[in-house]
């Protein structure tokens, strides 16, 4: 069976995005690991980073850095 997608997300000033999945759970994945690395650098600049939205079922920025929703749903923290 497929992993969730990615319905809505909400990034937050602490580099955490709020998800909320198409199963209807929610969780928080922090994307504070990712800031080193590579095309994630960007991120750093929290206006960027807020500037994430969802595209088919997961999170993606404007210069097209993304995150795969198998690892966004399996690595969040679950709030419902």
């Amino acid at each position: 069976m497929m992993n969730p997608r990615v319905k809505t997300v909400t990034a937050n000033s602490n580099y955490k995005l709020k998800i909320q999945f198409n199963n209807g759970e929610e969780g928080i994945y922090d994307c504070l690991h990712l800031l080193d690395f590579g095309v994630f650098k960007e991120l750093k600049d929290i206006n960027y980073f807020k500037q994430a939205k969802v595209l088919d079922g997961t999170v993606v920025w404007p210069h097209e850095q993304d995150i795969c929703p198998d690892t966004l749903y399996l690595d969040s923290i679950k709030t419902t």
